[in-house]
């Protein structure tokens, strides 16, 4: 780890785990959603669970949701400006299972779809994501990152990746998840690239995926 990664980015504090991850994990699950929630269900695990209030883990988990950065003074306010948009938001305490003791998952629902995301700060700011639904990921959107379900089966993961290649798109890392042979699966790629919104086009419109999220790191 580097001085930063320790020490933290610049941030509306007390704590780069409690505070700026969490502000980063409300980014991200927002823009897995893929649009404003209305409703989010905030169930807090460990040390979350023990020091939200004391450390604000509460307002940077909305302040995320509300689309702000980490150093966004409105962090503070977050709350009150939640309930002024019309952000409906409950906290709970919540055993998630064998997890770091810095850990979340949101129930967000959209005005179009619902999604569950699990996520931890291990420190220094940095977010690991840990499932998306029912799908086991590991992803920390340090680079640009790509989410796409689609039905299982053959050729499809090869579709993706030709896409990718032809426009110059190197992948990172990737991982694959899936409910069961045949069944509805998650890819999740980073790239080395910014992913160009005409490429993303092209990925949504190839026969077999059904959802592509392309997300800017955090």
């Amino acid at each position: 780890m580097d001085a930063f990664q320790i020490i933290g980015p610049v941030m509306i504090g007390p704590s780069s785990s409690h505070t700026a991850g969490a502000v980063r994990i409300g980014r991200l699950a927002r823009a897995i959603l893929g649009e404003i929630p209305c409703r989010a269900e905030i169930l807090l695990h460990g040390s979350y669970a023990r020091a939200y209030r004391g450390h604000g883990t509460d307002r940077a988990l909305v302040a995320g949701l509300l689309g702000f950065n980490v150093d966004d003074e409105r962090v503070r306010e977050a709350l009150e400006l939640a309930l002024r948009q019309g952000l409906e938001v409950t906290f709970s305490e919540a055993n998630l299972g064998d997890v770091h003791p810095n850990s979340v998952q949101l129930n967000l629902k959209g005005r179009e779809r619902d999604v569950h995301v699990l996520a931890s700060s291990p420190g220094g700011g940095q977010v690991v994501i840990k499932k998306i639904d029912d799908f086991p990921v590991e992803m920390s959107c340090e680079l640009p990152t790509l989410i796409a379900t689609y039905p299982d089966r053959p050729g499809v993961i090869a579709a993706v990746t030709a896409l990718l290649a032809g426009a110059g798109v190197n992948i990172a890392g990737m991982r694959v998840s899936r409910r069961a042979a045949g069944r509805q699966a998650l890819m999740v790629m980073e790239t080395d690239q910014p992913v160009p919104a005409g490429l993303v086009a092209a990925l949504r419109s190839l026969p077999a995926i059904e959802r592509v999220i392309a997300i800017d790191p955090v």
